[in-house]
């Protein structure tokens, strides 16, 4: 029992020395920061100098108002990241901003960035307040690009702003085991500045640290250290972009489902006025997606004409084991007679958006409307596509 306690020691111990090391601070000693720079040697009168190679020498000219030694910070710059579609980054730019370009057509895109914002903030319980354009501010991201007078007279119009300032992120650091006391309180508060270009396509989010207040054991601070700062902008501003990431997969996600529980197909007639399926689909599509189709529900292509539109096919019922009823793999059959059909495919509209699909039999006679009523629900899934894409 006592061997366990002294492990558990050990490991508490080990433990407390991991929380307390310090992530800025390179490992080892900094006896380097004060070492003085040797004095050059001094050959006697009377002797050759020997020979000097200077690859690896370094000079002690340099700018010495820099950190040093343990005051160095080493970690690796924050870097923005583009990861939700059609965003990109302007490059060696130290400025925590990134750029979005229309996604959704349907949607205005300053205001579906703001709305991502504040969606933002909601999840963060954190309130917000909307801050009155500062069109001069704002516009510097747009006109950060303009290469004339003409270009930037041109970019002030239109051009459409919005500015959020949240209230405060608190974050406290607390210390001790039983009795725990707040070691640290950091308390920030961020500026987000969208400016939508005027063909509203393009809309850039620029996060800003707007007040800082941190307090520990040495008192009060409201200054941040620089790479603090240009960390935590990078840091708010990715998990912008990310939730941006996420939302747009969701909308993917509901137009899918829309699309899927669309009716695409239904029953008409061809311009000939016969009978047939109306597929809102355009007829070159349709034609590229038709194999699939067909390789599904136990046709088999026989001979096509590309020119014309039409397939001619072989139709045998497919077989359904137990197995499949079983593991429910069986799929939908078309209830038709084994035979030879044609499947014919003509545009109907103006806008080439909608194609009718014409089943004619061995006799070159298109199936009648009792026939392609009862087997319609079959046709109407795999003419969807709705199983494949």
């Amino acid at each position: 029992m006592s061997r366990r306690v002294f492990f558990l020691s050990l490991l508490s111990l080990s433990l407390t020395a991991c929380s307390s090391m310090n992530t800025k601070q390179a490992n080892g000693d900094f006896d380097y920061a004060n070492r003085a720079e040797p004095k050059p040697l001094v050959i006697p009168e009377g002797l050759d100098k020997p020979a000097q190679r200077n690859e690896y020498y370094v000079t002690d000219k340099v700018n010495h108002l820099g950190p040093v030694g343990e005051n160095m910070d080493i970690r690796a710059p924050s870097l923005v990241l583009p990861i939700a579609a059609s965003s990109r980054v302007v490059e060696e730019s130290s400025i925590s901003t990134i750029w979005f370009d229309k996604v959704l057509e349907d949607k205005d895109l300053l205001d579906y960035i703001e709305m991502v914002v504040l969606q933002k903030l909601l999840q963060d319980n954190v309130t917000h307040s909307k801050v009155e354009e500062d069109v001069e501010v704002t516009l510097s991201k747009v006109l950060e690009g303009a290469t004339s007078l003409k270009e930037t007279s041109i970019a002030r119009e239109g051009v459409r702003t919005s500015i959020i300032e949240s209230d405060w992120y608190h974050d406290e650091v607390e210390s001790g085991w039983l009795f725990t006391e707040v070691e640290s309180a950091t308390s920030l508060r961020f500026r987000y500045q969208l400016v939508a270009k005027p063909h509203g396509r393009s809309v850039s989010l620029t996060v800003t640290l707007a007040d800082f207040l941190k307090t520990d054991n040495r008192g009060g601070s409201k200054v941040m250290d620089p790479i603090d700062q240009q960390r935590a902008e990078k840091a708010m501003l990715n998990s912008i972009v990310s939730l941006v990431d996420y939302n747009y997969r969701v909308q993917q996600r509901e137009d899918r489902l829309m699309r899927a529980n669309q009716k695409l197909v239904s029953i008409g007639q061809n311009p000939e006025a016969e009978q047939a399926y109306i597929v809102e689909m355009n007829p070159d599509k349709l034609w590229e997606n038709m194999p699939v189709f067909f390789e599904k529900h136990g046709f088999t292509i026989t001979d096509l004409n590309e020119e014309k539109k039409i397939y001619f096919v072989d139709f045998v019922k497919p077989e359904t084991s137990v197995w499949d009823v079983i593991w429910g793999e069986d799929a939908p059959v078309i209830d038709v007679s084994d035979a030879k059909y044609q499947f014919v495919l003509a545009p109907i509209d103006d806008k080439g958006q909608q194609t009718a699909v014409t089943i004619y039999n061995a006799d070159g006679e298109p199936l009648p409307f009792e026939t392609l009523e009862r087997i319609f629900p079959v046709i109407e899934a795999g003419l969807s596509f709705r199983d494949v894409f």
